[in-house]
């Protein structure tokens, strides 16, 4: 038995059980996600289709703005600020990031504002929300400062190793605060706009709260008073502009799709099909919170820990490999032969996501065997990397999106976004392989991966001889099961006992 598998990990490194508590504490904190899938019914319910798919159009465009203007900055910020000695090193680097990312973000905001009609005029909408578009669009774009300081705000709290914070913001603050200013939009007979407000309002409380957040971890007198000296800015940009287009083509496979689908097809047609295609992207990425939850910390820790041991990161490679393969497939299957139920919950029209949801979840399975290799491919200092992998996806989405949206309409969408996807990890688990002899793969991840196969095997079985309520509870009951099974005979015991509390709760032990 190796170190590994008795739990013993590197001396003077990370440990397991710090990625573990780690990637639970951001799994909370990407489960905002969770709620919005489960409050998106709620959405389309009170705004219609239509407008729904509006919103996601302009939040999408929004989104793909913030990771343009503010160069990757909360990237850097994981890369860099670890690795600073002294605190008015860590404290300049916050500063320079926030000044770098918004001040582009709030010209760009007013610039926006002062042309919203002709700005208005690109996008696709059904008649009945032409009028509104300009305001619409004048509004919205705020949230891209409000959205830009909340991203690198967060960022500078994960650079410390804390994972937790952003849970209520993230959570309570963001989601749930969302959703109260929708059914408050919506009784005051707001349409269209009501969605939208309600996003900007729930952003302006979260952004708010974020100083708290900064204050807790940073010195704010110190942070303000802090000088920025050339060389070291001129390094965190640097840093962020290698991390950018791997960073940039990550957030196009999310919200680019809706926006091509919008503007290639035209009129109500367009914002119905980025609708459509939201919906299966939101269901799809309840099993990508486990992938994000080690994501986010293995890209802190993977830094910290190459200053280390380099070859101290191959245990926690494998690690949150073996987990994310145990949780992740047993999920995809769930959703894959629970949706019909699961879709039943928003109105008639949704039921045409149906196949959509399986093509961008199966990819997700995929995507979830291979681990984080992408964050420790960007961390541990392979900087061209992360640009070839971009190029990759870039190309692979950029190619098949031309080739059957006109044809297939979402439906091509979702085949492109799901082979960039699985193509972009894939590229990282190979450089790993071949730069670092980084491998997640190993005798107990194939043994989990069996475990759950059989298991999605049986929801199939399931799903196709029962029908209605019964069939949920069966798949669910399945789920459980093989979520267990995968747990307890994929992963070593050191694993399992890095997984702490969770562990014995559930007898894994």
């Amino acid at each position: 038995m190796n170190r590994e598998q008795a739990g013993v990990d590197p001396p003077g490194g990370i440990s397991r059980g710090e990625v573990a508590r780690g990637a639970g504490l951001a799994g909370l904190a990407r489960s905002g996600a969770l709620i919005e899938a489960v409050a998106q019914p709620l959405y389309i319910w009170l705004f219609g289709l239509a407008a729904y798919g509006l919103y996601v159009v302009f939040w999408g465009a929004v989104n793909l703005l913030a990771n343009i203007v503010d160069l990757s900055m909360t990237s850097a910020l994981q890369r860099t600020v670890p690795t600073e000695d002294a605190e008015e090193g860590a404290h300049r680097a916050v500063k320079g990031a926030l000044i770098v990312a918004l001040i582009p973000a709030f010209a760009i905001a007013l610039i926006v504002t002062l042309n919203a009609e002709a700005v208005a005029g690109i996008f696709s909408a059904a008649p009945a929300d032409r009028a509104a578009m300009p305001r619409a669009v004048a509004l919205f774009v705020w949230a891209l400062p409000l959205w830009t300081f909340i991203e690198v705000a967060t960022s500078a709290a994960r650079a410390r190793r804390a994972f937790g914070p952003e849970i209520r913001l993230r959570i309570f603050w963001e989601q749930i605060a969302r959703i109260l200013f929708a059914l408050s939009f919506f009784a005051l007979g707001f349409a269209t706009l009501g969605m939208m407000a309600a996003h900007l309002c729930s952003l302006a409380l979260t952004a708010i709260l974020c100083v708290p957040l900064l204050a807790r971890y940073y010195d704010l007198k110190l942070l303000v008073r802090v000088p920025l000296r050339r060389a070291p800015l001129s390094s965190l940009i640097v840093s962020g502009l290698a991390l950018l287009p791997a960073n940039l083509s990550r957030r196009m496979l999310i919200d680019a799709p809706p926006l091509a689908l919008n503007l290639m097809l035209p009129g109500a047609g367009g914002a119905a099909a980025a609708a459509l295609f939201e919906i299966a992207r939101k269901i799809a990425t309840v099993p990508l919170i486990v992938r994000q939850a080690f994501q986010y910390v293995m890209a802190p820790l993977s830094s910290a820990q190459a200053r280390v041991d380099r070859k101290a990161i191959a245990p926690l490679y494998r690690f949150a490999s073996r987990v994310s393969t145990a949780l992740v497939v047993p999920l995809v299957g769930l959703l894959i032969f629970a949706s019909l139920d699961i879709l039943s919950l928003y109105r008639p029209e949704a039921l045409a996501a149906l196949p959509l949801l399986y093509i961008l979840v199966a990819s997700r399975a995929v995507e979830a065997v291979v681990g984080p290799a992408t964050p420790i491919v960007e961390m541990i200092g392979h900087r061209g990397l992360p640009l070839l992998n971009s190029l990759i996806g870039l190309a692979l989405w950029a190619v098949f999106a031309w080739l059957l949206v006109p044809l297939h309409g979402p439906i091509g969408m979702a085949i492109a976004v799901a082979a960039a996807t699985v193509a972009t990890s894939a590229a990282a688990t190979v450089e790993l392989r071949v730069s670092d002899n980084l491998s997640p793969f190993d005798g107990k991840l194939v043994h989990g991966l069996g475990m759950a196969l059989l298991g999605v095997a049986m929801m199939a079985l399931a799903a196709e001889v029962t029908g209605g309520p019964v069939r949920f509870l069966t798949v669910l009951t399945i789920w459980a099961a093989t979520s267990w099974c995968a747990l307890r005979f994929g992963l070593v015991r050191g694993d399992r006992e890095a997984l702490g509390g969770f562990a014995r709760r559930l007898r894994l032990l």
